[in-house]
């Protein structure tokens, strides 16, 4: 791209994609003059129907290996040139079959140029941006969508399908001379080892037998024994491929290609798979049910084009808000839900019923769009470099499969005429509810599904109550049924956007405890340790209490203490006097040495603040290698319990001032006080947090009766004991609680 404008590339691309968007449209206006002008049978119509979709699903698969071994602008120059020169054939053509050819190679150059618009996204963008780019694109092709659903059910009357067949491939055309100018034309690359596929050559035929069972079972029945030879040799080709990849194989040397993340790819197919299934039984049923109600084809593609609209709200709320796919999929699959099942309900007016299906595909695409773009954009950034463009059409892939299993739904032949049953129609509106809600799961949403189920169900009790089972004459009940279920929608949404950010406020939390108080090692030495820490106030991750545990040549040193005051200024103190320890506990053999170290340190601190009040209890613990005996000093601190077969008592260990007021500066660093550590005994270093939990009549905890009951020795158990109990004890704490259990090895 070095000398070529990005933002002129990146408006070539979406310019060639909103045409894919735009061809099926012109299609659906110009078909019925070609059919009849032909006239073309129900077989070849079979055929064309079945053509197209393999056409499609082949350039999918072959235009993602060309694009990773030529480059994305090369193959969307050819593809943008298969797209004109398709057009053209369809339409100068004279015979059905030469029309219907025609429509194949423009159908396969349409899905050329999705794929190399989609592998050139991470090429063109920081991983970072893509969520903002896909969401521009989208709104890009849904203005480009309400345009063409509007122009093209005119095209057809006002000039003949002809002429409408001309505009796809003029567009293609045009965009094909700004590629040539736009794009490199680099020279081929060498012959050298290519990358494995995505999908082998077995099973890109499975996808291929398997989509022309699934195109003929409705169009023709199926129990006809040619869709059911297609549908099982897809399964038999697919159990064998499946098998093949099972057994060992012969690796070439080398390292592994990295493969396509399996969490990524899992979520935009499962959310493809979604929007071609639920795209195509709204934008098939919708028509049906105004056409039946007297609206006309004008005010039918009117109301259609609010789908757009709503896919034009979801890529400019992309752009502007950060969406990620849990608030994504909250937001949107229950508002298509809602949309969907509010189309059981429209009113009987033409007019009102206009207006309804109209709110309803505003609400439909925005859910459904807004749900893809943080699935897509994710899916596109993880892609390895070496496969991009042919894992990424494994979303358009899942599309069609999408759009395919959408027909095979009992009643969905109901769909394709004006007189459609009406409990049929009702049944395929269903089946899209119930997919949708089902797709919540699959991404692991339960309570997506749960907001899902509940919305519809309560649409369903709202009508009834409001208009006795009809609506009527009655619009107001559609669309209050409406506005509850949008705002469900809404409430879901807020909820998963409350979850997220309490979930980065509980992960800060973490981090900032581990940052300044390091967990305590599980083995340190001949020491088994444990370690706890509690904050009185949710949300802080760190308070006035500290714990440190560190090797030294000296010896394993534990420190743990209380600094006085709440609040920030307390943690810095807490930063300040634990860094000190960590580094003077290696340098400092004495143990009342690294007291006094520690005591001077405070000491500046509360001078350079200003604060004379300042100062910290604590307690340093010492143990050798090889004896049975640890060594304590204690600053004001409460003195250690020993836990052990006898019960819990008191060790003997005088207390002198706390850190901070300067009285072991004052004469000689004082003399730890050595205590006994016999095997099946622990020592429980506590804060007073814990001896001062109160309960709700304001009694203390009883902290050498509780441990009596708990009769725990093992650091582990001991600490998780005393953990639970103090939180039975008391209904919220007022201070904060550290504790180390230790025992020998």
């Amino acid at each position: 791209m070095t000398g070529t404008p990005r933002r002129a590339v990146r408006l070539l691309l979406m310019a060639a994609a909103s045409l894919c968007v735009l061809l099926p449209l012109l299609r659906g206006a110009t078909t019925a003059g070609a059919i009849t002008e032909f006239g073309v049978g129900r077989d070849v119509a079979v055929a064309a129907q079945l053509g197209s979709a393999l056409a499609m699903l082949t350039a999918l698969l072959v235009s993602g290996r060309l694009v990773d071994a030529w480059g994305w602008p090369r193959v969307l120059r050819w593809s943008l040139g298969a797209m004109a020169a398709g057009g053209a054939v369809a339409v100068t053509a004279g015979h059905p079959w030469t029309y219907l050819a025609g429509r194949a190679a423009e159908d396969a150059g349409s899905a050329g140029v999705l794929i190399a618009a989609l592998a050139s996204v991470p090429v063109l963008n920081l991983p970072g941006r893509i969520t903002r780019v896909v969401g521009g694109a989208v709104a890009g092709v849904a203005v480009v969508f309400v345009l063409g659903a509007n122009v093209a059910v005119r095209i057809d009357t006002a000039a003949g399908w002809r002429l409408g067949e001309s505009v796809v491939p003029a567009a293609a055309a045009l965009l094909l001379l700004a590629a040539l100018r736009l794009l490199p034309r680099d020279r081929l690359p060498r012959a050298g080892p290519r990358p494995a596929p995505v999908c082998g050559p077995g099973v890109a035929a499975a996808a291929l037998l398997a989509v022309a069972g699934l195109e003929l079972g409705p169009l023709r029945d199926w129990s006809d024994p040619l869709v059911g030879g297609l549908l099982g040799a897809a399964a038999v080709l697919l159990a064998a491929c499946r098998a093949r990849t099972v057994l060992p194989a012969r690796r070439r040397p080398g390292p592994a290609p990295p493969g396509v993340p399996a969490r990524a790819a899992a979520g935009a197919i499962t959310a493809g798979a979604t929007l071609g299934f639920t795209q195509l039984a709204l934008t098939a049923a919708v028509p049906v049910l105004l056409l039946q109600r007297g609206v006309t084809v004008a005010h039918v593609t009117l109301s259609m084009s609010g789908y757009g609209l709503g896919m034009l709200a979801a890529g400019l709320t992309a752009r502007r808000w950060r969406l990620t796919p849990l608030t994504s999929s909250s937001l949107g699959l229950p508002l298509a839900t809602v949309g969907l099942a509010s189309l059981h309900f429209l009113p009987a007016g033409a007019g009102q019923a206009a207006l309804v299906a109209g709110a309803v595909a505003v609400l439909v695409g925005f859910g459904l769009v807004v749900t893809q773009i943080p699935y897509l954009a994710g899916f596109l950034a993880a892609l390895p470099r070496q496969r991009r463009a042919a894992a990424s059409a494994l979303y358009p892939v899942a599309i069609l499969f999408g759009g395919v299993l959408a027909q095979t739904v009992p009643g969905s032949s109901a769909l394709l005429t004006v007189e459609g049953d009406a409990r049929a129609l009702s049944t395929v509106l269903w089946v899209a509810c119930g997919a949708v809600a089902l797709v919540a799961m699959v991404l692991g949403r339960p309570v997506v599904s749960l907001t899902v189920a509940a919305a519809a169900g309560l649409q369903h009790l709202l009508l009834v109550a409001l208009a006795g089972g009809s609506v009527a004459g009655r619009p107001g009940a559609a669309t209050a049924a409406l506005a509850v279920g949008a705002a469900m929608g809404l409430v879901a949404w807020g909820r998963r956007q409350q979850s997220e950010r309490l979930a980065r406020v509980r992960a800060n939390e973490i981090a900032l405890q581990q940052a300044v108080l390091h967990p305590i090692p599980a083995r340190l030495g001949e020491l088994r340790l444990t370690g706890h820490y509690q904050p009185a106030t949710a949300g802080t991750g760190v308070g006035g209490d500290f714990f440190e545990a560190v090797r030294t040549p000296h010896g394993t040193r534990l420190l743990i203490g209380d600094v006085r005051g709440k609040g920030l200024q307390a943690v810095q103190t807490v930063t300040d006097l634990l860094g000190c320890f960590r580094s003077q506990a290696h340098e400092t053999a004495d143990l009342g040495e690294l007291a006094a170290r520690l005591d001077r340190q405070l000491a500046r601190l509360a001078a350079a603040r200003g604060d004379e009040e300042l100062f910290a209890t604590a307690l340093l613990l010492q143990h050798r290698d090889g004896i049975d005996q640890v060594e304590v000093v204690n600053c004001g601190h409460l003195a250690p319990l020993r836990v052990g077969p006898d019960g819990v008592r008191a060790t003997p260990v005088p207390a002198l001032l706390p850190l901070g007021l300067g009285a072991l500066g004052l004469g000689p660093a004082p003399a730890p006080t050595p205590l006994a550590l016999p095997g099946g005994s622990a020592l429980l270093l506590h804060t007073d947090g814990l001896s001062e939990a109160r309960n709700s009549s304001g009694e203390f905890y009883p902290l050498g009766e509780r441990l009596s009951v708990l009769r725990a020795t093992d650091p582990g158990r001991l600490i998780a004991g005393l953990a639970s109990d103090v939180r039975d004890w008391t209904h919220q704490l007022s201070d904060d609680i550290a504790l180390i259990a230790l025992t020998r090895a």
